[in-house]
């Protein structure tokens, strides 16, 4: 049975039979095939003028030329694709890294003591105003001068007299450092399908492919 010139096909034995070669991309003379290389042309390599090259299907799966709907446009003789990939930052998902943060300058949660004191004069006051005074023993009288404030104070009420709220609290914190978690290793992972491997050969003599 004879095959078409050019034709590629698989093949399970180790050798190349008769009128056949090994697909490995090597470069044949072409006055020692002008007819393949009628065929073939330059579209696998080679240099067109002493020689050509025949397909490479080392480590390599065949696809299509042209263009499937949805799909890439490949031109025959094109190379494609990787083994291996590494994810670039563009090609990352979008996500998080845990991060701690190391204040300075103080303890977060430090407790605040206040103290509060309230002057007052022990003893008839000297004003009816409030304003810049202390308190102080006031006392009734006709013209209504009671002396309920002090412009000097000579003692200190009980603790009790007075109440203070005091909200929030503070560290004194007054900077500090975030630290990133880093993660990943840079590795390039495997996109490889699961393959078998077998020899590709091409038809060097045979019948001639016309075109008619």
């Amino acid at each position: 049975m004879e095959f078409m010139i050019g034709a590629v096909m698989n093949f399970g034995g180790n050798y190349a039979p008769r009128d056949w070669t090994f697909c490995h991309g090597q470069l044949i003379a072409i006055a020692d095939n002008q007819t393949l290389y009628s065929i073939l042309g330059t579209m696998w390599g080679g240099d067109g003028r002493n020689n050509f090259a025949v397909p490479d299907f080392r480590s390599r799966a065949p696809v299509g030329s042209g263009k499937g709907p949805g799909l890439t446009f490949f031109v025959t003789g094109e190379r494609a694709g990787q083994e291996l990939h590494q994810l670039t930052i563009a090609q990352m998902p979008v996500h998080t890294h845990t991060a701690t943060f190391t204040g300075t300058g103080g303890t977060a949660g430090d407790p605040i003591t206040a103290t509060a004191t309230v002057n007052a004069f022990d003893g008839k006051g000297d004003s009816d105003i409030p304003h810049n005074g202390y308190w102080a023993n006031a006392s009734l009288g006709r013209d209504l001068t009671t002396g309920g404030y002090s412009s000097t104070a000579n003692t200190t009420m009980a603790t009790g007299a007075i109440d203070i709220a005091i909200e929030g609290g503070g560290g004194g914190i007054t900077g500090g450092t975030v630290d990133v978690v880093a993660n990943g290793g840079s590795q390039a992972f495997s996109i490889m399908q699961p393959i078998l491997a077998i020899n590709y050969i091409l038809c060097t003599d045979g019948i001639y492919p016309s075109r008619n």
